[in-house]
């Protein structure tokens, strides 16, 4: 399932943004990354229903545009992610050779 976002509300310095297809485990970790961008003076995500409501998150800058801080925040994200498939790969492959060894 592929997340997106559509645009609710965008001022000068912020942006709303609702998440479609979304998935709970992407949104901590995305306002995490969101927040260690230096640009960034506030980021928060909210929920009005978690049943019938798809999230919102609200990007603050105090300088630059919101959403490029947030696109700067989705690249770090994957990469991290590619980073531990690759890590997780490698391991269980090296678990394999020593199993196979012990065999």
């Amino acid at each position: 399932m592929e997340c997106s976002f559509k645009v609710v509300d965008k001022g000068k310095d912020s942006i709303t943004l609702e998440m479609l297809n979304y998935d709970n485990t992407l949104l901590r970790p995305l306002i995490d990354e969101i927040l260690q961008d230096e640009q960034v003076k506030e980021a928060r995500y909210f929920i009005k229903h978690p049943k019938i409501d798809n999230p919102k998150i609200f990007i603050k800058v105090k300088s630059g545009k919101p959403q490029a801080a947030l696109k700067r925040s989705i690249r770090k994200l994957g990469k991290l992610y590619e980073t531990l498939e690759i890590d997780l790969q490698k391991e269980l492959k090296q678990k394999d050779i020593k199993k196979t060894k012990a065999e």
